[in-house]
């Protein structure tokens, strides 16, 4: 997210609000889409190569690991940082743009909370 945020300001949002004319570039609740694909299409992605990897070593009800190099997480890990850079920015500006006055600073610790419980989560699961 670290180099995404500022390619995306500086490259894309100036290119999106050229061909929509909406000053965001796209609206907030496209870049929450957007989000939500990237991450389909990350899991999508990895999940078929981790099946065809387990099929070509005769692996598919082993429980041993799988002759996989861990570099794959780094594309996955690139797509997901895509699709937080989505998601926290888009959920930011949508709830400044669109909430009450008084709503905004609880809407966004109620997200913010909402994704530590995810992180708390997975890590529990995982």
């Amino acid at each position: 997210m670290f180099v995404l945020i500022p390619i995306h300001e500086r490259v894309v949002v100036p290119l999106a609000r050229k061909i929509t004319g909406n000053p965001t570039g796209i609206r907030l609740l496209q870049r929450i889409g957007v989000s939500l694909v990237l991450s389909a299409i990350s899991m999508g992605v990895m999940e078929t190569r981790r099946k065809s990897v387990a099929i070509e070593h005769n692996m598919v009800d082993s429980i041993e690991p799988l002759p996989m190099s861990f570099l794959w997480l780094g594309f996955q890990y690139a797509i997901f940082g895509a699709a937080d850079m989505f998601t926290l920015v888009g959920l930011l500006e949508f709830f400044h743009a669109e909430s009450l006055a008084g709503m905004k600073s609880l809407s966004t610790a109620i997200s913010w909370c909402s994704l530590a419980f995810g992180y708390f989560l997975s890590t529990v699961v995982g």
